[in-house]
């Protein structure tokens, strides 16, 4: 049963370093199991920010109740301005507007459709990178099992071959 790893036979590797590559295989596949898991939960709260906006913003402004968060466990009761509302500081009516967390603290006004088109883009990015993910881990799960494959065989022939010298020198000890 030979692999190719990398270019290396690993039916020719030692025990010691098929355990050694087997340990690394194993740590690797943990790294991208929990990046995969970052991503999913990034995903899910860019799919909630689309649903937010859609629910509670497009259309419904002046009627939808909110909770603010003042902090991660106080929250204070508000409703939406109404889009005819006239703005504070114009005195004019304004559009709807939502503020998108653009990344490292930067948020930029945009419109509800265009919040919406953004976090979809950010979406589609992270489908198309838990697709790369799901290909590495596939990858790496199939290397990890003929690791894991050659150095059960090495193990059964190094105790295979231990148990038959024990033998001959218990012969040879008895005769």
């Amino acid at each position: 049963m030979s692999s190719q790893q990398g270019g290396v036979d690993v039916s020719t590797l030692s025990v010691q370093q098929l355990s050694a590559l087997q340990a690394r295989l194993s740590q690797e596949l943990e790294h991208l199991s929990s990046s995969y898991q970052r991503l999913r939960a990034a995903q899910s709260r860019f799919r909630d920010c689309i649903r937010s906006i859609k629910d509670g913003i497009q259309g419904k402004s002046g009627e939808t109740p909110l909770l603010i968060p003042l902090t991660t466990s106080l929250y204070v009761p508000a409703t939406l301005a109404s889009s005819t509302d006239p703005s504070p500081d114009s005195g004019k009516s304004s559009k709807p507007s939502v503020l998108v967390d653009v990344g490292t603290g930067f948020f930029v006004e945009k419109s509800p459709e265009d919040g919406i088109s953004f976090y979809k883009g950010k979406v589609d990015d992270l489908t198309k990178n838990l697709v790369e993910i799901e290909k590495a881990v596939g990858a790496k799960n199939e290397n990890l099992r003929v690791i894991e494959d050659v150095l059960r065989q090495k193990m059964l022939a190094e105790q295979a071959s231990g148990s038959g010298v024990g033998r001959a020198q218990a012969q040879a000890s008895a005769g």
